[in-house]
């Protein structure tokens, strides 16, 4: 019995020995296993505050960005009205600035930025106005009030397009990378030498321009320094000239100017919808009478443009024609532009203008079913049909200027050889010259 009860408390003994051993094992084992997963997780991601943008060379840290594009009708007083600035604070703002930027100036569909306090009354403290890509106006509403202007800087690339003739001129040369301005200006300088209406697919052209750009960013084109277009095999250069510091014309290989004393046509992008004729159904009156002019079919506003110098013989009003402006160029030409929707700013009687210089917009004021310009031509005090008529060229380079000339010429040359046909993209030439630069920025 005394040996069975000692046996009976050895085997408690080493039960609770194994028990306790395992139990202490499992326990290491389980906190192993969390150290593990502890030290597998990821640590916790660091919260990084970025700092506050600086814009238009003012720190933002202590203020609140609102950004917005002008409505139409809206004005400084408008757009400041919920940011505590008081009628006479605005009128005061108003006269400092009427030798920087009026702010009557500020108009509809260009971005604006308020920059105002983190507090319940987010008084405004900066008010910032982009008229243009170019230009930003600071309106600084803190203390005595001021404002300035400020002009980016602004970079002008050399660039180069080329491309053959498919469907059209507007279609290969877009699809070359240029774009309808482009296209305009390259027809308004080949328009006297090259019938545009009858380019063959295949024939070939090249491009030298300028492009403007405000922080890597295009915002439109300088002047075309060259072109080249190649039709039924024989070449033709476009070379932009202009000795002593004189207005630069274009010249072709020979030095014979490609203008003609005006230009073919008073409108961009239009399209002819009626011509000169001694027998016409007028759309009004009902009746066939001559129509001695030429009517352009463009959207109302499209500018109108004096297609040569001379001066505004009348700008006026009356029942058939609308308002109308006539120019006389010289002894021998003038022209008029009939339904006009409204003149352009300064052009009145006696006033001078330049070849290509806009005098008004398309309207359909007068005798008119919509909006279109008449275009009228005089030649010897006859009126003449403006598509047919002869016109004089310009002069071409004086015997001075012809060593200067071929210099530009053969640098010219140069490049459009180096141009290559097989890209429809703009490419960077490779100029030793740096790129000019204009204007000047602070902050952006």
């Amino acid at each position: 019995m005394f040996k069975r009860s000692i046996g009976l408390a050895i085997l408690i003994a080493v039960s609770l020995f194994v028990f306790f051993t395992a139990a202490k094992t499992l326990s290491f084992k389980t906190a192993t296993i969390e150290e593990k997963v502890k030290a597998s997780a990821p640590a916790p991601a660091k919260v990084v505050k970025k700092p506050a943008p600086v814009l238009f060379g003012i720190p933002t840290d202590t203020l609140e960005i609102v950004e917005g594009i002008v409505e139409r009708g809206e004005n400084l007083s408008q757009l400041l009205s919920d940011y505590n600035i008081s009628p006479v604070s605005i009128d005061l703002l108003a006269r400092k600035s009427k030798d920087v930027f009026n702010v009557r100036r500020i108009s509809a569909n260009r971005n604006y930025i308020i920059l105002h306090a983190r507090d319940s009354a987010q008084t405004a403290r900066y008010f910032i106005y982009e008229p243009n890509e170019v230009e930003y106006v600071i309106y600084d509403l803190n203390g005595e009030l001021d404002v300035r202007l400020v002009k980016r800087e602004v970079e002008v690339v050399e660039k180069a397009i080329a491309g053959f003739i498919q469907n059209s001129l507007f279609e290969s040369i877009v699809a070359a990378g240029g774009t309808p301005q482009l296209v305009n200006h390259f027809a308004d300088i080949f328009a006297w030498r090259l019938n545009l209406s009858r380019l063959q697919p295949g024939d070939l052209f090249k491009l030298i321009y300028e492009e403007k750009l405000v922080n890597g960013t295009t915002i439109g084109f300088g002047e075309i320094k060259a072109a080249y277009f190649e039709h039924d095999g024989k070449p033709l250069y476009a070379i932009a000239f202009g000795p002593d510091g004189k207005k630069k014309g274009y010249y072709d290989q020979n030095g014979k100017s490609l203008k003609k004393a005006f230009l073919r046509e008073p409108l961009e992008f239009s399209r002819i919808s009626s011509r000169f004729s001694k027998s016409r159904f007028h759309p009004v009156q009902k009746r066939y009478k001559p129509h001695l002019g030429t009517d352009f079919a463009a959207p109302r506003g499209t500018p109108i443009r004096t297609v040569g110098e001379g001066v505004v013989l009348e700008a006026a009003y009356t029942r058939g024609n609308g308002y109308f402006v006539k120019i006389k160029h010289n002894k021998t030409y003038s022209t008029q532009y009939l339904h006009m929707a409204k003149f352009a700013k300064g052009i009145r009687r006696g006033t001078r203008v330049k070849q290509g210089q806009t005098i008004g917009y398309v309207g359909s004021t007068g005798l008119a079913t919509g909006p279109h310009l008449c275009y009228r031509f005089w030649k010897n005090g006859r009126q003449v049909d403006a598509l047919r008529v002869k016109l004089p060229s310009a002069h071409p380079i004086e015997k001075r200027h012809l060593a200067a000339f071929a210099a530009v010429r053969e640098d010219i040359e140069g490049k459009m050889l180096a141009i290559d046909m097989k890209s429809i993209h703009p490419q960077e030439l490779l100029a030793s010259e740096k790129p000019a630069v204009a204007g000047n920025e602070e902050g952006v």
